[in-house]
């Protein structure tokens, strides 16, 4: 006899749980005639991590599709503007080393690839610009500090790709009042004390504190590091991958503006220290800042000192909150009947913002792949575990990319990053190909890919990885690439003169708000 699934537990709030909650709500909202429950259950005495706080361009999708006004998202959840991430002293530790990952595609790209054209300029002029200032105008609208859009512009819309930062204890209460008021999620505050199982060894429901047992035909786990679920209750085991990735300690900290209207940065900055390196998120009142590094290193003190002098003498009274990072992730993400999401899943560091990208994904595949019945569970189960662990693994080749291009020798962890031992065999591939050809989309094969292959060549060509160009035909279209080389200049001449400062469009879309689209 078919078993219909009917109901889901999701067991733990947070971003993830509201988040996942909201885009599965979403979906099957024509299927709550049905009778598809949700169910959303998270303690009062268990706080959240919050320190993720930056987006990707992914983030106004899923928020348009779960119906949130983007100007109710900025005055609710103190968010700014993203245009990418800035690296700064990655490659030689110097003041004046810095590169731009944009969030914005080459100009052409893909139908017309750039990088073997501005490799071969960038060999002949010494003053070449920079391979992301060459090809895509983002790079000038950061170092102004500008918008990428208009009050103008419609919600989600952009004259440049953005993303966003975010305050994420501000946004889990936010996206919580949402589920709540118009998606129908039904919200349990309560203490999870007992996790039952069937005698198939599925979970049958959660035993509550005060409020009994829930029952659901699938339950969800965004119960944090601990992974209540997944991880103690269905003995899912933890795969190390701190070979790879060496960070294991963040000291995060919120550092107020010098003042109430002090520019907001509007790109992630990501700076190198001996031992790590420091981000830098510019929010409405406050920028968070927090050191990751590797206590195998350097000790919590030494890290302690290296934060404090970044902030400045006005902010060494601030004290930091230490967080211990378990660097990889589950075994299997969905086994049986419970599936996790967010850190129940794994945690990498926060280099690139993957954390909560991979929350919305998870969420959005388990509500487009949600079996109809508990007899087909087994076969999604498998295909969402292939899908979330070759994302895993591609997040982690980026990752490391960054650390083994650095040419930095003024301590073990960076000498140690490059160490062939640690460098995942998929990513040797890769760089092998890309010494005698720019990375293209016949390289990633996959409609399940993290990054696409101008993400790698902004990173590459930042830090300096040199393609030789002569075992590459690509002369055919050199017409072309000088218009797309004079295209991007028209574009960064009009918009550094056009878009407003990024505090000024946050206050205006405040005051406001944006057009609906």
């Amino acid at each position: 006899m078919e078993r219909p699934i009917r109901s889901i537990c999701i067991v733990g709030g947070g971003t993830a749980g509201w988040l996942t909650a909201a885009i599965i709500a979403a979906r099957h909202a024509s299927r709550s005639g049905c009778g598809l429950e949700i169910t959303l259950v998270e303690s009062e005495s268990i706080g959240i991590i919050g320190v993720g706080e930056g987006t990707w361009p992914t983030m106004r999708s899923t928020l348009k599709k779960v119906g949130i006004s983007e100007t109710d998202f900025f005055r609710e959840c103190n968010a700014s503007f993203k245009h990418g991430a800035k690296f700064a002293r990655w490659v030689t530790g110097q003041a004046s080393d810095f590169y731009y990952h944009p969030l914005m595609l080459p100009e052409g790209f893909p139908s017309l690839d750039l990088a073997p054209y501005w490799m071969k300029y960038s060999e002949a002029q010494r003053d070449a610009p920079s391979f992301s200032n060459a090809v895509c105008f983002q790079e000038a609208v950061c170092e102004l500090g500008l918008a990428p859009k208009l009050i103008t512009t419609p919600e989600y819309a952009g004259v440049a790709n953005y993303a966003y930062h975010l305050d994420a204890g501000r946004f889990a209460g936010f996206i919580r009042e949402h589920c709540v008021r118009k998606l129908g999620i039904r919200h349990v505050v309560d203490d999870v004390t007992e996790v039952i199982s069937s005698d198939t060894g599925a979970i049958d429901s959660v035993q509550t504190r005060k409020s009994g047992r829930l029952g659901a035909d699938l339950f969800i786990d965004a119960s944090g590091f601990r992974s209540l679920l997944l991880g103690e209750t269905m003995g899912v085991p933890f795969v190390d991958r701190s070979d790879v990735l060496f960070i294991d300690r963040a000291l995060a900290v919120q550092v107020p503006h010098d003042h109430e209207q002090s520019d907001i940065v509007p790109y992630t900055v990501s700076t190198a220290q001996k031992h790590g390196w420091i981000w830098d998120i510019g929010l409405q009142s406050r920028r968070g800042v927090g050191y990751v590094y590797s206590s195998n290193h350097t000790t919590a003190e030494a890290a302690l000192a290296e934060l404090r002098a970044y902030v400045g003498d006005k902010h060494r009274d601030l004290q930091p909150r230490e967080i211990r990072i378990a660097c990889g992730h589950r075994q299997v993400f969905w086994k049986g009947n419970c599936v996790a999401v967010g850190l129940a899943g794994g945690f990498l560091e926060p280099l690139e913002a993957s954390a909560l990208v991979l929350i919305e994904l998870s969420a959005d595949m388990i509500s487009t792949m949600l079996p109809a019945t508990r007899e087909a569970m087994p076969i999604v189960a498998e295909r969402y575990n292939k899908i979330t662990q070759y994302r895993w693994d591609r997040i982690i080749d980026f990752l490391k990319l960054h650390y083994i291009l650095s040419r930095r020798t003024d301590s073990a962890f960076w000498i140690d990053n490059r160490e062939p031992k640690s460098i995942p065999d998929s990513l040797q591939e890769q760089l092998e190909l890309w010494r005698y050809r720019t990375p293209g989309d016949q390289d990633f094969t996959s409609n399940c890919e993290m990054f696409p292959a101008a993400s790698y060549q902004y990173v590459l060509y930042g830090m300096g990885f040199r393609t030789d160009t002569r075992h590459q035909a690509f002369d055919s279209d050199i017409g072309g690439a000088k218009r797309a080389f004079a295209q991007n200049e028209t574009l960064k001449a009009r918009w550094t003169k056009t878009l407003p400062k990024n505090r000024d469009l946050i206050d205006k879309i405040k005051t406001l708000g944006l057009q609906k689209i």
